[in-house]
């Protein structure tokens, strides 16, 4: 039986469970507003199409360690704005910090995430683990009401490295004391955390809603929506 392969499951937050396109989109809404960017971008839209490629590209390079959480979080405020006159620092700064001080009152949830959890909670030690920032998702798995449902948060940040670095899946199972043949990743990011899981040797579960192709290897499940999760475990 598959449930009595695993007794510890590590989970991504972003996106996988807490919904960050959504939330994410909202807040960069209210960022358009309050800030007037309606003087650089004639619609939300306009801007959104400029920052969210940029984002991802700067994400990429962070879990990489390309980059540093400085130049991301500066950076990704910079570039929409940078050919208008604005690069000051100082500035993206403070607007990052607003930004995500706001993010951590958005509670959209992937659908799926609270029948999941509570029919996975009574058979698995479960953890979270990701690459967000310390300051922010603490305070959004409380908000969203996550926090019950896992006995530890493991954060880059605290590792000091990224996913998909198999460092952090080490330092992961040390601090949870999971066994690595015992534990399963679930994860959206095929980069980070399926491929992460998989070189360090951990199953590894995908959360695949838009049906992208597996490359180099088959992860040892897939699915396209959350609660598929029960017919696996």
């Amino acid at each position: 039986m598959i449930r009595a392969m695993y007794k510890n499951i590590f989970i991504d937050l972003d996106d996988t469970l807490w919904d960050i396109h959504q939330n994410g989109k909202e807040c960069l809404l209210e960022i358009y507003n309050d800030y007037g960017y309606n003087r650089f971008y004639p619609t939300f839209d306009d801007y959104y199409n400029v920052y969210m490629p940029s984002n991802l590209h700067l994400w990429a390079l962070y879990r990489q360690g390309e980059i540093k959480k400085d130049e991301l979080v500066v950076e990704r405020f910079l570039v929409p704005v940078r050919e208008f006159g604005i690069d000051d620092t100082a500035y993206a700064k403070k607007l990052s910090d607003d930004f995500l001080e706001r993010t951590t009152h958005k509670t959209k949830l992937i659908d799926g995430t609270m029948d999941l959890l509570n029919y996975l909670k009574p058979n698995y030690r479960m953890h979270i683990l990701s690459n967000g920032f310390r300051e922010v998702q603490y305070k959004k798995i409380e908000n969203s009401g996550l926090r019950p449902y896992f006995d530890k948060i493991i954060l880059s940040e605290d590792a000091g490295i990224n996913k998909p670095h198999p460092d952090i899946f080490t330092y992961a199972l040390k601090n949870t004391n999971s066994r690595r043949d015992q534990t399963l990743m679930i994860g959206d990011s095929w980069e980070a955390d399926i491929v992460g899981a998989h070189d360090s040797r951990i199953a590894q579960l995908w959360f695949n809603p838009s049906q992208d192709e597996a490359k180099d290897f088959a992860p040892t499940f897939t699915v396209r929506k959350l609660l598929e999760i029960k017919e696996i475990l």
